[in-house]
């Protein structure tokens, strides 16, 4: 449920195939100690898979959240005040800003499996960050959402 004050929240959550994986490395670790016995397999087998998945969820629990007049990216807050205008970015442009266009400087909250994204310009003249980049699956819900915290 969003409030008045926030107009945008995703969580940027990995793949499914991702914790199949995660899985598959508990039954690894279980595989692994089986010639010890059944007690140790067991133990690899629930320590290996909730090592995997734990680092799965730590992974996928990125925010992305426009809230009380900031741009909520990961670790980052950038007050929209500081922001330009929003460009929403196609999986062709996500990937070129991603790499050949990117600026080691900028701001990029990038998860590789979500194929769109928006790049905010930095217009702060103090800042020396260039841009801002952030992966999202509704690219459009979070540049209208940055661009009416910026004109509210």
């Amino acid at each position: 449920m969003q409030s008045s004050a926030q107009l945008f929240e995703e969580r940027l959550t990995a793949p499914g195939s991702w914790w199949v994986i995660s899985a598959l490395i508990g039954v690894a670790g279980g595989l692994m100690l089986l010639p010890l016995g059944p007690l140790p397999m067991l133990g690899g087998l629930i320590g290996g898979g909730a090592l995997a998945a734990v680092a799965v969820s730590s992974y996928g629990s990125a925010r992305v959240r426009v809230v009380a007049g900031s741009l909520v990216a990961g670790d980052a807050r950038v007050p929209v005040a500081a922001l330009g205008e929003a460009e929403v970015l196609d999986p062709d442009e996500a990937r070129a800003w991603r790499t050949r266009k990117a600026d080691p400087r900028a701001y990029m909250l990038l998860r590789a499996y979500i194929p769109t994204a928006v790049r905010v310009e930095v217009t702060d003249p103090s800042d020396p960050t260039p841009y801002v980049y952030v992966s999202t699956r509704d690219p459009q819900g979070l540049a209208a959402a940055l661009n009416a915290a910026r004109t509210a």
